[in-house]
C-alpha cells in the first residue's frame, strides 16, 4: 500500500516542516507555510536503472550546437543562442511582456529553423493567442498552439508533434493527474518542472517556462524550481516606461548577469541596439543635478543619466527618495556628503532618479549620485562632456571599480571628452581611448570641485 505523508512547505523558499508554523524558519516570512500531502509508493522490488557511468572523454557532444536567433538581445542573455535540451525559466511582473516576448521568439524559431514550435497556454485560449499574434503581426507558419493544463496531455501532444521548442505559459497552472494537490501548489510546481526537465533532456527539445512572481519580485513557488532549470531570466521594467530589461541570474551555458534591452511598441518588444544613446536621448545639458554614470550590466557597459534634486524640507525629518538606486546606498552617500564634504543636507529633502526606469545595483554609480546631489545643492551644473565612474567609501574616498577599459571605451564612443575616475586606477593595465581625458580624483570633495562648472 502507498503511504501518505503530510508536511508543511514554505511557498517562498521551499523550507519544509513536520508541523504548521506561522513564520517560516528559513526565510522569516509570515503565513507562507502550506500543507502538502504526498502519496509515496512502496519501495519494494529492485531499482530501475536507466543509465550507466561513462568516461567524460567518450561522451559525444553532437547535436548540442546553439541555435543563433536574429533577435540579438535575446541571444545575448542566453549566452549566444538556444541550446537543445535546455530548460529556461522566465519571470516578471504581470503585464510586463513575458507572453509577448515568447510568442515573438516562438515565431522566429519556427520561421528560421523551419521546424514546428509548440506554444502551450494554461491561462489563455487559442483565440486569445491568435488575436495577440495578429496584433503583433508575427508569422504563424509552423507555430502550434495548445490550451491545456494537464501535464500528461501536454507531454502526449508534444511527443506526437516533436517540436524543436516548447513554451509553457505558465508553470503554476500545470497539474499532474498523479498528485491530488491543486494547481500552483508546491508539489504540483515541483513535479511539473521535474517532469519537463527530464523530457527536455531526453528529447533535446528547448523548453521555456513562464513563472509568476511574488509581491517581492521573486519567482513564486519553491526555490527548488530555480535549481531545476538551466537558465533563469527576469523581464524587468517600469510600467510607466517603454523600456524592458531581460536579465539573466543563472545560466549553465553562458555568463550570468547579462542584460538585453527592449522597447515596448505596438508591434511588440523591439530590441534596442544602442541602449546608452536611448537612455541619454532626452538629457537636458547644463541642468543642475544631472550626472552621467557608466555602469556595467553583465559584460555590457551602459551610460545612464542620474538626476538628483534637493529641496528645503518643511518637516523635522527630511525625506530621502530613491528611484533606480538602492535606498541604503543613497543614505550612505548622503551621510558621506554631510560628514566628509560638509554639505548642508540635514534640512534638505533629497530625491534621486535614474532616467529610463533602469535599476542600478552596482556601487560604480556612487560617485555619479554624489556629484548629482552636490550639483543640485550648489546650483552648479556638471560639465556636459564629463562622465563619472567610482565607488564612494565611508571615509569620503573614491574607490576603483572593475572593467574600467570597457566603461571608458563606451564613454568615448558616445562623444564624452572627459571622465572622472578614481586616482587609484592603474593606467598600466589599459590605455585610455583616443580623445578621452581621464580626470583622477582621490575624494568626493575633490570630485565635486573638478566636476561642477
Amino acid at each position: 500500500m502507498s503511504k501518505t505523508r503530510v508536511q508543511w512547505v514554505c511557498q517562498v523558499c521551499g523550507r519544509t516542516s513536520p508541523r504548521p508554523m506561522g513564520r517560516c524558519p528559513g526565510c522569516g516570512e509570515w503565513n507562507t507555510m502550506v500543507e502538502v500531502a504526498e502519496e509515496r509508493a512502496p519501495t519494494a522490488g529492485p531499482p530501475v536503472i536507466r543509465s550507466e557511468p561513462q568516461l567524460l572523454g567518450e561522451v559525444r557532444a553532437e547535436g548540442l550546437e546553439r541555435f543563433p536567433l536574429p533577435l540579438a538581445e535575446f541571444s545575448r542573455v542566453l549566452g549566444g543562442g538556444l541550446v537543445p535540451g535546455s530548460l529556461v525559466l522566465i519571470g516578471g511582473e504581470p503585464g510586463i511582456g513575458k507572453s509577448t516576448l515568447l510568442l515573438q521568439v516562438s515565431s522566429i524559431v519556427a520561421t528560421t529553423l523551419k521546424r514546428p514550435v509548440l506554444y502551450v497556454s494554461g491561462e489563455e485560449s487559442a483565440r486569445q493567442i491568435k488575436m495577440r499574434a495578429d496584433r503583433l503581426g508575427v508569422p504563424t507558419d509552423g507555430l502550434y498552439v495548445l490550451s491545456e493544463t494537464v501535464l500528461e496531455a501536454i507531454l502526449h501532444h508534444a511527443e506526437r508533434l516533436s517540436p524543436v521548442m516548447m513554451v509553457v505559459d505558465s508553470i503554476q497552472t500545470i497539474t499532474s493527474g498523479d498528485l491530488p494537490s491543486a494547481a500552483g501548489s508546491v508539489t504540483q510546481v515541483r513535479e511539473a518542472a521535474a517532469r519537463l526537465q527530464w523530457w527536455a533532456k531526453s528529447s533535446g527539445v528547448i523548453v521555456f517556462l513562464v513563472g509568476h512572481v511574488t509581491k517581492e519580485g521573486a519567482i513564486a513557488g519553491p526555490k527548488v524550481l530555480e535549481h531545476i532549470v538551466d537558465t533563469v531570466l527576469y523581464l524587468e521594467g517600469d510600467p510607466f516606461h517603454t523600456y524592458r530589461l531581460l536579465r539573466t541570474t543563472k545560466n549553465r551555458f553562458g555568463a550570468t548577469s547579462e542584460v538585453g534591452v527592449f522597447e515596448m511598441r505596438e508591434e511588440g518588444l523591439v530590441e534596442v541596439e544602442n541602449p546608452s544613446e536611448a537612455f541619454l536621448a532626452e538629457r537636458m545639458v547644463q541642468a543642475p543635478g544631472s550626472a552621467i554614470a557608466v555602469t556595467m550590466e553583465g559584460t555590457r557597459p551602459l551610460l545612464v543619466e542620474v538626476q538628483a534634486l534637493t529641496s528645503h524640507t518643511s518637516f523635522g525629518h527630511p525625506r530621502r527618495t530613491a528611484n533606480g538606486v538602492d535606498m541604503y546606498r543613497l543614505l550612505l552617500i548622503v551621510a558621506v556628503l554631510t560628514r566628509r564634504v560638509g554639505l548642508r543636507l540635514f534640512d534638505q529633502d533629497v530625491f534621486v532618479n535614474v532616467v529610463g526606469g533602469l535599476q542600478i545595483e552596482e556601487p560604480a554609480a556612487d560617485l555619479a549620485v554624489a556629484v548629482a546631489i552636490g550639483s543640485s545643492l550648489r546650483e552648479r551644473p556638471v560639465a556636459a562632456d564629463l562622465a563619472v565612474i567610482g565607488e564612494v567609501g565611508l571615509s569620503g574616498e573614491v574607490r576603483a571599480v572593475g572593467q574600467m577599459a570597457a566603461r571608458l571605451k563606451e564613454a568615448a564612443r558616445l562623444g564624452f571628452k572627459r571622465c572622472l575616475v578614481p586616482r587609484t586606477v592603474r593606467r598600466a593595465t589599459f590605455s585610455a581611448p583616443e580623445g578621452l581625458e581621464l580626470v583622477p580624483v582621490r575624494s568626493v570633495a575633490e570630485a565635486l570641485e573638478r566636476a561642477l562648472v
